[in-house]
């Protein structure tokens, strides 16, 4: 649980009032008579000059402002060095607008007093009201009494008495800040008094006394004495909010942040978590950023002594004594063509992220890339090395002999070359395309591949008169391989070179028809893909598949040439592949939209439809269907049909119906088992259901329930939080419990408050 000390709302908040005070042009007041002290009242005959910039300014630009009047009244003494006026009266310099019900010039003082209904309106957004404001060397110093200011931002801050010492020391007395809307005769829900506060010019330090945290006028919280840096610092080494919070792992914690400014461009955060069950977890965070490119880098580390488990699931599971993470992102820009970039993600083992609630902890695989990239017109070249870590839960779970083979035969490419160039497209449009491709992949059981690709395209796209829409595409694809020590077949051991080139043709044609009425447009549009290319590849067993494991059939690649995401697999075969096209604009269905497609394989030994689990010539169904017509309707859906029953294969939905007043989400996703891809996988149905309302302007209810289909599921999570939002305070109480099987999940309640205050920052759990 996070939580920012009242302290530091109070150090913020006083920060705000001082800064607010200290930095408005609209200071000072002539007193004519003497005041006692009343709350929020009167100011004491002080000079309140020179707080603000904009006032401060002694430049000739401001010394040749003039001051412009009007009003409806306008008096003269007879030598004309005191002119009087009445009545809506109005005074600019410059930017600078100031309305009052009566004023006095003094032209040979050069004071103006403004008295009645004073109303000061700066450039910079600010307002200011007051009783009586007196204005000197041509409206740059100022003496204000009662002074109560609306900010920019519409916070609010008033004082009863402001004293300017020497060296541009500043103090504000009994001084109030809120960034709540006031009401007549209604305290703001909260606001942040202090008896005193100094600005120390200097130092540049505000220094507090008796600060309190008021809310609904009641106080709250009391702090003595507090400093910290003035709002025109920007950057300065010290503590930052402290987070508290409790976890199966962890125990109860405590974690200290400490901002630690080497320069301008460089600081370290040191966050150590301080806790009951694992002693001190060291933490930090170090950035620097450089003109052309930046490095941010943190992680933690710990000495697990072995201590008990809290949770059962826990003590079936070895943890490795020293256990952390480094997570280093870095990128330089080289020259206007080259960029480099470092991706490093490192953890000790695969419980440790999900263990300290660390991002990437429901990752399978954490991946680190070392890249150098060149962009230059329409050519693109990158020369990368990759790194994976297996840090998959479910598969430690569930086969720990086969994630124990895998985290014993880790690859390792680099590099991975990979250069593109596109032709400028000649008088008929067509173009060609030139792509090579290099990857050495290493595996820790010694096994090795090289592997150098070419591939050579020519496209032409081509509309008729009639509005049919063509594109002929032909590609040819060489390949190089050394591979070694590559086990197949069970105990054949492959070392040696192999070739090959794989040609292919495409012809793609589209024709969208379109019926337009005053109300409504809609298109239909039939497509049909060919393709064409060889039926079998000679030694495919002996080239290993390091990169088109995971092959996928649906909507978003069934017309490509390649279906394959990788280098390693040719999609090979020849095929058709059709579909249609609907969608539809206008006031009545809004925006609606659908697509079905399948596809017909000339052979049906292809080794793409057999990753995916087609053994026919004929495909399954696959398609997408998109609707909204209208605000309270956004739907999205996503299918693989089966061409014999009609029985899903897969299927994904996500919907959103109603309005703020009552809101529906639901998703579900469904997934046949799977055995053909690189991680085996069993049936899948889950569902995730939410309901959300606006009950009032200001409070919000909502609950959610997530649930898994299968035979022995249930409820995987499930829970709701209550909101309450304004325009100066935001409260969240949240609940939900986990239901998980992972050995790393605890299935306890856990609930959470968060409290944010506008303008000054919040409190609340992790």
């Amino acid at each position: 649980m996070k939580f920012s000390p009242y302290i530091a709302l109070c150090a913020v908040a006083c920060a705000a009032v001082c800064a607010h005070a200290a930095n408005e042009p609209y200071a000072g007041a002539i007193m004519h008579k003497e005041t006692s002290y009343t709350p929020q009242a009167d100011f004491n005959p002080r000079n309140m000059t020179d707080i603000m910039p904009s006032v401060t300014k002694k430049n000739k630009s401001d010394e040749e402002q003039e001051i412009y009047f009007s009003a409806d009244e306008l008096e003269a003494t007879e030598n004309e060095s005191v002119i009087e006026a009445k009545g809506n009266v109005i005074v600019t310099r410059g930017k600078m607008t100031l309305n009052a019900d009566r004023i006095w010039y003094d032209q040979k003082r050069d004071v103006v007093v403004a008295t009645g209904n004073v109303v000061v309106h700066d450039d910079d957004g600010s307002v200011l009201y007051t009783d009586e404001i007196a204005l000197s060397k041509k409206m740059t110093r100022a003496e204000v009494n009662k002074v109560k200011v609306i900010m920019r931002d519409e916070s609010r801050i008033w004082a009863d008495s402001f004293v300017k010492k020497p060296s541009n020391n500043k103090q504000l007395r009994h001084a109030s800040y809120t960034a709540c809307d006031m009401c007549e005769g209604k305290s703001p829900l909260w606001q942040i008094d202090a008896r005193k506060v100094n600005y120390d010019a200097a130092g540049k330090n505000i220094n507090y006394n008796d600060a309190v945290l008021r809310i609904k006028n009641v106080p709250v919280f009391y702090l003595p004495f507090l400093s910290h840096p003035s709002p025109e610092v920007k950057r300065r080494s010290g503590l930052l909010m402290t987070s508290m919070g409790s976890s199966s792992y962890l125990g109860r914690y405590l974690q200290p942040t400490y901002f630690f400014n080497v320069s301008d461009q460089t600081d370290i955060i040191l966050s150590p978590y301080i806790t009951t069950d694992r002693d001190i977890v060291w933490g930090g965070q170090y950035r620097q950023y450089f003109y052309n490119g930046h490095i941010k880098a943190e992680g933690t580390f710990l000495d697990d002594e072995g201590k008990d488990y809290k949770h059962v699931r826990y003590k079936k599971f070895n943890r490795p004594k020293h256990r952390g993470n480094l997570f280093l992102d870095a990128r330089y820009e080289i020259n206007d063509y080259w960029v480099s970039h470092l991706d490093l993600n490192y953890t000790s083992d695969v419980f440790y992220l999900k263990d300290m609630s660390l991002s990437g902890q429901d990752d399978a695989w954490l991946t680190s890339k070392l890249a150098f990239e060149r962009f230059e017109g329409r050519d693109y070249a990158a020369i990368e090395g990759y790194y994976y870590k297996l840090t998959s839960l479910n598969l430690r779970a569930r086969n720990s002999k086969e994630y124990n083979n895998r985290m014993k035969d880790l690859p390792l490419v680099v590099p991975f070359m990979e250069y593109e160039h596109i032709t400028t497209p000649d008088k008929y449009g067509s173009y060609f395309k030139t792509n090579v491709s290099e990857a050495s992949v290493y595996h820790d059981s010694d096994e090795e591949s090289h592997r150098v690709s070419m591939i050579n395209a020519w496209e032409l796209p081509y509309t008729s008169n009639y509005g049919e829409q063509y594109k002929i595409s032909a590609s040819l694809k060489t390949d190089l391989y050394y591979i070694d020590d590559y086990r197949y077949r069970q105990d054949n051991v492959y070392d040696g070179t192999l070739a090959r080139v794989f040609p292919q043709l495409g012809i793609e044609w589209r024709l969208p028809f379109v019926r337009a009425s005053e109300t409504t447009r809609q298109i239909l549009e039939p497509v049909v893909v060919a393709t064409f290319a060889p039926d079998k590849e000679d030694n495919l067993d002996k080239i290993p598949n390091a990169d088109s494991a995971d092959a996928e059939f649906d909507d978003a690649n069934i017309l490509n040439l390649d279906r394959y995401a990788g280098y390693d697999r040719n999609d090979t075969g020849s095929r058709v592949s059709y579909g249609l096209n609907w969608s539809s604009y206008g006031d009545i269905m809004g925006r609606t939209s659908a697509f079905i497609a399948q596809t017909y394989q000339f052979s049906q030994d292809n080794a793409f439809m057999q990753a995916v689990g087609e053994e026919d010539k004929l495909s399954d169904y696959v398609g997408r269907i998109y609707a909204s017509p209208n605000k309270y309707l956004d739907l999205n859906y996503r299918f693989r049909m089966d061409k014999k029953d009609f029985e899903l294969k897969y299927s994904e939905l996500g919907a959103s119906v109603g309005s703020n007043i009552l809101k529906v989400y639901t998703s579900y996703i469904y997934l046949q088992p799977n055995q053909n891809s690189y991680y085996t996988s069993s049936e899948r149905k889950e569902l995730y259901f939410s309901v959300k309302s606006n009950v009032t302007k200001n409070w919000s209810v909502s609950v959610y329930d997530r649930i898994d289909l299968t035979d022995g599921g249930g409820q995987l999570e499930h829970g709701g939080q209550l909101i309450y939002e304004d325009e100066c305070l935001e409260l969240a109480f949240v609940a939900k419990k986990h239901n998980y099987s992972s050995p790393t999940m605890d299935d306890d309640y856990e609930f959470g408050v968060t409290f944010f205050f506008k303008t000054l920052g919040g409190f609340g759990s992790k």
